[in-house]
């Protein structure tokens, strides 16, 4: 399972109702949040997010309204007793800028910060379960998305032909792992004749500030769920090139090509109250398209 909270869908400043780009990803085992934008805290508070639980924070880029809700959101942490570490994920200069300000608040907090910095394409974080990767997008400073995918799921036990071919308890985790079994007379039983396909794994891919960049598409190719940034609707394109930003209708497109299953529009612009053209827009190229709403909790 992966469950996608979106805390903040507009761009640069918060209007309309709408705050700046922040979103929370569940696991069965995680919560992690992807950037933190000005009032990050307090969307956690009315949705009812415990940000006790978040372990990993994930700040695409340096910009502002990606950022600028990260040191109250660490220091309330704090003023809470928090005991356990936190990593943070982003382009260098972030560790300057948090330290700074807490230094000249003589502030110490009572739980330790470790920050990564993402300076190539890789596998930032792994357990058993899960796995986030980075990728570089196109934008006017450093800026990454990243993909979160569930390890494949293990295979389903045959209990028909388990207790057909009297396999013995002690190789079912083999079997699970997808591994052949060996009889004690010295025959395979393949694995598909013992096993059915597991539960299937879900992809979430988060795609930050960006341009119209068809580098990513090899990178989110079939995701679930793709959140594609459309600050703009396609009236605007010059006006999205300038800026490095997407118009709905470029989103769709990326979403098309990629294979996903299911496209959320955010990042929308202040100019925009109405956000429902968007949704019209990117559907007459992509259908399975919806706006991010906030306090609404996606499914990939």
């Amino acid at each position: 399972m992966l469950a996608v909270t979106i805390l903040g869908n507009n761009s640069a400043v918060p209007a309309h109702g709408r705050h700046p780009t922040s979103q929370v990803i569940q696991t069965y085992d995680h919560k992690f949040l992807v950037d933190c934008g000005e009032g990050t805290q307090m969307q956690m508070s009315a949705y009812k997010v415990r940000p006790g639980k978040i372990n990993q924070i994930f700040i695409s880029h340096l910009h502002g309204d990606h950022y600028f809700g990260l040191i109250g959101l660490l220091t309330s942490l704090g003023l809470n007793n928090r005991k356990n570490e936190m990593n943070i994920y982003s382009p260098g200069g972030l560790k300057e800028i948090i330290e700074l300000q807490f230094n000249v608040a003589n502030a110490h907090l009572p739980y330790p910060i470790h920050f990564h910095v993402l300076n190539e394409e890789k596998i930032v974080f792994e357990d058993k379960k899960i796995e986030i990767e980075c990728f570089r997008v196109n934008h006017r400073i450093e800026c990454w998305g990243f993909i979160f995918r569930e390890k494949k799921n293990m295979r389903r036990l045959n209990p028909s032909a388990i207790a057909k071919h009297e396999v013995p308890i002690s190789c079912y985790e083999m079997l699970q792992e997808g591994k052949d079994y060996i009889s004690p007379g010295n025959k395979i039983i393949k694995n598909e004749d013992l096993t059915k396909e597991g539960p299937h794994s879900f992809s979430y891919a988060f795609c930050a500030d960006t341009g119209y960049f068809e580098n990513i598409i090899c990178k989110i190719k079939n995701v679930d769920l793709l959140y594609h940034e459309s600050t703009y609707l396609d009236a605007l394109e010059e006006k999205a090139v300038a800026r490095f930003h997407s118009t709905a209708k470029q989103a769709a497109t990326v979403a098309k090509k990629a294979n996903v299953k299911k496209l959320l529009l955010g990042h929308f612009s202040s100019m925009y109250e109405d956000v429902s053209d968007f949704q019209k827009e990117a559907s007459e190229v992509f259908e399975n398209t919806e706006c991010a709403l906030e306090g609404v909790c996606y499914l990939a």
